[in-house]
């Protein structure tokens, strides 16, 4: 009975698996509010190292928060790479709609957290179960997001798309050390800030033309 029990338990995992690999294998990073955001391909997810891991858990669930209060006129683009005047940069999540560009960068340190707003690096304090303390250096992702924003905006405008970009960064685990305007910490922060209006309204060419080109 145990060996049957133990056979049918090892068919359910091996379909799961089967469905996710199939289920990912035409996934794509760049996409509307209506699709989920997905992991990484099974082999993929395998062979990345654990802290890796943590960065996409991470940035899977802040976009999946992010999904879940965009509206039908909304666009989220994930994982953007771009580079202006030699300078390259990696965005987590794009949203482009009537209201702006709004970058949101994504961070997943566990520990406690350090540091000012305009430090360029933060200090992480972790405690293992064994009661030992480890401290490193992680960036500030305030500073970072700034960078981004300051990119993201000089890129669309080489290519003929002059808009404000607005950036905001998520700490998951919600330790920030520091109350800033540029920190989101919940989805009702998130809503906000991309549904409300700003300078200038985008219009839906402009919103059209930015969506090419973070589609690239």
């Amino acid at each position: 009975m145990f060996y049957l029990v133990l056979f049918v338990l090892l068919i359910v995992v091996a379909v799961i698996v089967l469905v996710i690999c199939l289920d990912n294998s035409g996934s794509n990073n760049r996409h509307d509010y209506s699709e989920d955001h997905k992991f990484p391909g099974l082999f993929e997810w395998m062979m990345t190292p654990e802290y890796k891991r943590v960065g996409i858990r991470g940035e899977v669930k802040a976009s999946n928060a992010i999904l879940s209060v965009m509206r039908d006129d909304d666009r989220l683009f994930t994982n953007v790479s771009i580079n202006y005047d030699g300078r390259p940069a990696e965005l987590d999540n794009v949203i482009v709609n009537k209201y702006g560009v709004f970058v949101i960068e994504v961070k997943n340190y566990a520990g406690a957290i350090y540091g000012n707003e305009d430090d360029f690096e933060w200090q992480k304090y972790k405690t293992t179960d064994a009661g030992n303390t480890y401290v490193k250096t992680v960036k500030n992702p305030i500073k970072q997001v700034k960078r981004q924003c300051y990119l993201l905006a000089r890129y669309l405008e080489y290519y003929g798309t002059k808009v404000w970009v607005n950036g905001y960064a998520i700490l998951i685990q919600g330790n920030s050390p520091v109350v800033s305007d540029y920190i989101l910490n919940n989805i009702y922060d998130i809503e906000h800030v991309i549904h409300t209006p700003g300078r200038k309204m985008l219009s839906p060419k402009t919103i059209d033309d930015i969506s090419r080109l973070l589609s690239r």
